[in-house]
């Protein structure tokens, strides 16, 4: 694209995300996050991003952000809200959900990110956070985020990451939500698995094996490389997570590489720990460790992590202890710079900040290899979208003159079993299926058979399409927003697809709901000038 596209970090911690998405070409416009060791962070690391700010998202307005930076267009908004929130730590002890739900005020922060989403309006927004904001208060929040997005005009897609996929060397799993403005196709869920790096399959070991070997205790904030040893290590290591993603060719000193001191006790039983294995597999053959446990909790207490497997989850419970992070051939925890290294920062980002704060950040940031692979993909996207490339196939078709045909076509299908659906001729299917794009253009198919298990109704919404067929939109599942009536056409929508009958571009159904889009627009000018006319 001739200008690059611009975007917003919200919650931004100390930048992950933002390092990606620069990584991948995008212009940094503001980054926003009240923790002052993450913003210290930030601006150590970051000169080119105009706005970096210091601020409590609940108190600080989109308008004053707008006034910062003179400007409200923006292409992209991304943030991860605090997800402790949600996290299944929590659940474990019935804080998410159950007689026993604790209300948490970091579960409703999704609503100041949504908040400058209706503000800036941006083509796209991506919000990152754990697996668990599904499941808490039995599923609750994760309906809202989808439903009040929905409300602003987006079509979202709720989609679940496995970092390794992305190239990053830790068993990371992520929930993000991504929102397009309704005015664009539909969001593929290929788009960012088509757009992460050539780097596939790293391990720990790729991460860390050339750094010094430390003690318990040792080590400097600042200090040389030890350029024999890496040398040394090369070949059991993958040059290219080392060059590419860590480059280290730009970073002049080693930082942030200082082990925290453990007990004696602690160091004792770590020794017993083969490499790969947690406490809880060790005393299944007989281990007895030193530290009192009570065997009906804190069985994993310690793991040893594995140097030819993705490392556990980089958690910022690192702050804590570091017990579940035990060096895979050293007797100690994770460095600061081992941490950041497994969440693919480079050696060059540097964390001016003590040695407990590090862990947190590190723990709290998105990976910059995630975020270079949202930054690519939105890129992609939107490069579609407004017509760079051709990506409405010229075989598609026919659409609806209007609403009344589009369900017209649409009837005949209603109430079928999944055997007389697969009946259905190509064509007739095909009609029937671009008549819910161009009707319901703020859904998404990829939520069609994602959508949750709670029915509501709206008696105020689509109410031309319901005067003619009530069913067609009450009622409706509240997680995706699609009518209910409709989920045997989506999964047999879904099986055609699988098996070659429906091609991408005819499941997305972008050509539907850019002609809906088009007849909107040619309404609104046709009566524009008929009241000029009139006047």
């Amino acid at each position: 694209m001739k200008t690059p596209l611009t975007f917003i970090d919200l919650f931004c911690g100390c930048g992950g995300f933002s390092l990606g998405l620069l990584r991948a070409g995008l212009k940094g416009l503001a980054a926003i996050d009240f923790n002052h060791e993450a913003i210290q962070v930030f601006q150590a690391n970051f000169k080119g991003i105009g706005q970096i700010l210091e601020k409590d998202l609940t108190t600080f307005s989109p308008a004053e952000l707008e006034s910062l930076l003179g400007t409200s267009e923006v292409d992209l908004i991304v943030g991860g809200p605090p997800c402790q929130g949600f996290s299944t730590a929590r659940q474990a002890d019935g804080a998410n959900h159950g007689e026993r739900l604790k209300e948490d005020p970091r579960r409703h922060l999704y609503k100041e990110f949504l908040r400058h989403v209706a503000h800036f309006k941006p083509k796209v927004f991506v919000i990152e956070n754990v697996l668990g904001i599904r499941s808490a208060s039995g599923g609750a929040y994760f309906s809202k985020v989808q439903a009040e997005a929905r409300a602003l005009g987006y079509r979202v897609h709720a989609q679940i990451e496995d970092c390794v996929d992305l190239g990053v060397p830790q068993k990371r799993r992520r929930q993000l939500f991504i929102g397009t403005r309704e005015e664009f196709p539909a969001y593929f869920r290929s788009e960012l698995k088509a757009a992460k790096r050539a780097v596939i399959g790293a391990t720990l070991w790729d991460a860390i094996g050339d750094l010094p070997p430390l003690k318990a205790g040792e080590g400097e904030e600042d200090c040389e490389y030890d350029h024999e040893r890496r040398f040394k290590m090369l070949p059991t290591m993958s040059a290219d997570y080392l060059f590419d993603v860590l480059e280290v060719k730009k970073a002049a000193r080693l930082t942030a590489h200082r082990a925290r001191p453990h007990s004696a006790r602690d160091l004792s039983d770590f020794m017993l720990l083969t490499e790969g294995e947690s406490s809880a597999e060790a005393m299944r053959r007989s281990v007895k460790f030193e530290f009192p446990y009570d065997k009906s909790s804190f069985k994993d207490r310690y793991t040893r992590q594995h140097r030819n497997r993705p490392c556990s989850t980089i958690v910022a419970h690192l702050a804590k202890d570091g017990l579940m992070f035990i060096h895979p051939t050293q007797n100690r925890s994770l460095t600061p710079r081992e941490a950041a290294r497994i969440q693919s920062f480079p050696d060059w980002f540097e964390f001016p900040i003590a040695r407990t704060h590090q862990f947190r950040v590190i723990g709290n940031a998105v990976p910059p290899l995630v975020g270079e692979a949202v930054g690519m993909a939105v890129k992609s996207y939107i490069e579609k979208a407004m017509g760079k490339r051709k990506t409405i196939a010229s075989h598609l078709g026919p659409f609806p003159k209007d609403e009344r045909e589009a369900v017209t076509w649409l009837l005949p299908l209603l109430d079928l079993d999944s055997r007389s659906l697969r009946r259905i001729p190509d064509t007739d299917f095909k009609r029937a299926w671009y008549a819910i794009g161009f009707i319901y253009t703020g859904l998404h198919p990829d939520s069609a058979l994602e959508h949750g298990t709670k029915v509501v109704t709206d008696t105020d919404a689509y109410k031309s399409v319901s005067q003619i067929e009530p069913r067609l939109h009450n009622p409706y599942y509240e997680q995706s927003g699609w009518p209910v009536i409709l989920e045997p056409v989506a999964k047999e929508a879904w099986r055609r697809n699988q098996v070659g009958l429906l091609d991408d571009d005819e499941l997305y159904c972008s050509a539907a709901t850019h002609r809906w889009q088009r007849l909107a627009i040619e309404i609104q000018s046709s009566s524009a000038e008929f009241a000029a006319d009139v006047e």
